[in-house]
């Protein structure tokens, strides 16, 4: 195990060692660091520095990794890619508590990584907690964001998401998260990941010490009215009713987790209106590794 590290606030983490990143496959991006609160938020970039910037938000439990099939696509079509790695994920520091996780912690962390690069208005793409986040900071800050486009994510309010996410937050509570590529082959549906692709989502987690963010997770899904986040959600929701900014859903609905939460997007939102929305099938949660390509064609011809 790493040696544990503190904050100047006093948060213990640990830093997973870069070797765990070298030779990884489709993803030869040197990573970047600001700092956030005393942590170091991990990023890459691809792509022209003033071309028009488009923030790619993982989730649970990935990694900037997962862009690896989107960003080429987006890159070519003239975007800049900025791709971070949350706090507890990828190459990001990884608080060693599970209680300095929450979601309100989540939501900072990103609106401390954005002003520190001083991200112009962008079109953001979030999935998964991803979305969860990134909604909280576009409703926050409206302009920071022209567009907004959402994959296999969803917003709660204090309501169960059904059974699909109920099995898979008692599910997590028993999973060995340093064998994430494990994990992410049992989501696949349209492809199988090859050992190193594996690997590389397995990378961020050398022992169970990492992976407190990756347990955590799940339980702060705001799923009960007891939840944190609930109001800070609903509030979010308001803005998104008069949201009319475009407004995109991609969506794998055979994601036995999330896939059925997209319609409530289109329906509740006015930016949302007269876009070209798409489903994937087959594909699962992870839509960007199952049908990455065909995600970031969507995303290029919605931009254009």
């Amino acid at each position: 195990m790493t040696d544990a590290k503190r904050t100047p606030g006093g948060v213990s983490f640990v830093r997973t060692p870069d070797a765990r990143f070298e030779g990884l496959d489709d993803f030869a991006h040197e990573p970047r660091y600001v700092d956030v609160d005393g942590l170091r938020m991990a990023y890459v970039e691809a792509g022209p520095a003033d071309a028009p910037p488009l923030l790619l938000l993982h989730g649970e439990p990935t990694w900037g990794y997962l862009y690896r099939r989107m960003i080429p696509i987006l890159v070519e079509a003239g975007r800049r890619c900025v791709v971070p790695d949350l706090i507890g994920f990828g190459r990001s520091d990884k608080p060693t508590e599970r209680s300095a996780y929450t979601y309100a912690a989540h939501v900072g962390w990103l609106q401390g990584f954005l002003d520190a690069i001083d991200l112009p208005p962008a079109t953001l793409f979030a999935q998964d907690w991803g979305g969860l986040i990134g909604l909280r900071v576009a409703t926050g800050s409206p302009e920071r964001f022209d567009r907004i486009a959402i994959g296999n994510t969803g917003l709660p309010i204090g309501e169960s998401l059904g059974p699909g996410f109920d099995f898979w937050l008692e599910l997590s509570q028993a999973t060995d998260f340093t064998d994430t590529g494990a994990l992410m082959e049992r989501a696949m549906q349209a492809r199988e990941l090859t050992e190193a692709e594996k690997a590389a989502y397995s990378a961020p987690f050398p022992d169970a010490a990492f992976t407190a963010g990756a347990l955590e997770f799940p339980c702060l899904v705001p799923i009960t009215p007891e939840h944190g986040g609930v109001q800070e959600n609903l509030a979010a929701w308001e803005v998104l009713e008069s949201w009319t900014k475009p407004f995109l859903t991609l969506w794998c609905p055979g994601d036995q987790v999330l896939g059925q939460l997209g319609a409530a997007f289109i329906e509740r939102v006015p930016g949302a209106a007269g876009q070209p929305h798409q489903t994937f099938e087959p594909g699962g949660h992870f839509l960007q590794d199952d049908r990455g390509e065909d995600v970031a064609a969507a995303l290029v011809a919605w931009l254009a």
